[in-house]
């Protein structure tokens, strides 16, 4: 799963989000380090739903314009759940391998 993805996953997890909401919360978990541009969180939400990841919660308009919130669905939950294992295996790992090196001497 790519990073963007699994942000995006995350960014649902605690509670339906319109687009908006997904950008800065994505934004807020990378630590700014991610900053979807709006085109790329839409064709990813596109994506997501059509592989049953997120569905779409509610619409409702704002200042005359439609905002649409998006939910994790079970899939979605399922998914994000095992990535974050697998990141989670992953991380242990590295972190092994980085004890098992010996450091160099600063002088």
């Amino acid at each position: 799963m790519r990073e963007p993805t699994f942000l995006i996953l995350t960014a649902l997890a605690g509670a339906p989000r319109h687009g908006y909401g997904i950008l800065q919360e994505v934004t807020e978990l990378s630590g700014g380090r991610v900053t979807l541009l709006t085109g790329t969180l839409y064709t990813a939400l596109d994506r997501l739903t059509a592989e049953g990841l997120v569905e779409l919660d509610r619409e409702e308009l704002v200042d005359g314009r439609a905002r649409r919130y998006y939910r994790l669905t079970a899939e979605g939950l399922t998914a994000l759940s095992a990535e974050t294992a697998r990141l989670r295996g992953l991380a242990t790992v590295a972190e092994r391998k980085l004890r098992a090196v010996t450091r160099p001497r600063t002088v």
